[in-house]
């Protein structure tokens, strides 16, 4: 089982794993999200051996993505010897689905001024399970394991992880590991019932400030609707070590006519 089958140098095929929340005939974005991140990786050690990292990625989603055939173009935006900004698009009949943008950078070792205020979750083992398929259908969600401490509607701490990987016999990095993840944080802390009120989310951006490790992602999740039809999903994220970023996605709520 997998998120996704390799079919060619730049060309993938999703499975049923990867099913949607707000359709289970069109993709949750988040696997997508994973497999983008892995390509620029896949990108970057093809071109250069000097262990750049990824500091930012922002996603658009550009559309609704069929369970199907998908290809992936990689663009150095700008080059650099310490810093690079490339962008990868995937698309679907030729037609541009999501486009993401990273920043890589080159490590150093600050080890001695490593630090944080950002408020730290509780392990894993202090929540409680949460079975995510009582509120959203499809395969991914299916897939997902979640431990969640719900404090109100649109508040929550909790932690996700997948026995599936990404792609079969191919190593995928820590940090495409949990992107793979990252896109179900708008949906773990339901401020409305999704059944009367639609929210998805038309981007993501995550800044990071250590590269997270382990299976767990750790949430720390706002979500706010505005009174114009606008929301706004935030998250601090954790690996089991401690907060290693943050990550904000933006909303158009409908309310069912």
């Amino acid at each position: 089982m997998t998120y996704f089958e390799r079919t060619g140098s730049n060309s993938f095929r999703a499975t049923e794993h990867v099913g949607g929340a707000w359709n289970i005939e069109e993709q949750h974005i988040a696997p997508a999200f994973g497999l983008l991140a892995h390509v620029v990786e896949c990108d970057r050690d093809a071109r250069r051996d000097d262990g750049l990292v990824i500091g930012r990625l922002s996603y658009d989603i550009l559309g609704v993505l069929p369970i199907g055939d998908m290809d992936v173009e990689v663009t150095v935006l700008r080059p650099g010897r310490t810093i690079e900004l490339v962008e990868a698009v995937l698309t679907h009949s030729g037609r541009a689905a999501v486009r993401l943008r990273a920043w890589l950078m080159a490590p150093g070792a600050t080890d001695t001024l490593e630090a944080t205020t950002l408020p730290r979750i509780a392990p894993p083992d202090e929540h409680e399970p949460w079975d995510a398929s009582e509120v959203w259908p499809g395969g991914f969600i299916e897939s997902v394991e979640v431990r969640r401490a719900q404090v109100e509607p649109g508040r929550a701490s909790f932690w996700a992880r997948s026995p599936i990987p990404l792609l079969a016999d191919e190593k995928v990095s820590d940090l495409a590991h949990a992107v793979r993840l990252f896109d179900i944080s708008n949906g773990m802390t339901v401020r409305a019932d999704p059944k009367s009120v639609a929210f998805p989310n038309l981007d993501l951006t995550a800044h990071l400030f250590a590269q997270p490790q382990g299976e767990w992602v750790g949430f720390d999740t706002t979500v706010s609707f505005g009174a114009g039809g606008i929301g706004l999903t935030s998250s601090v994220l954790h690996d089991i070590y401690g907060p290693i970023g943050t990550m904000s996605q933006i909303l158009t709520v409908r309310p069912s006519t």
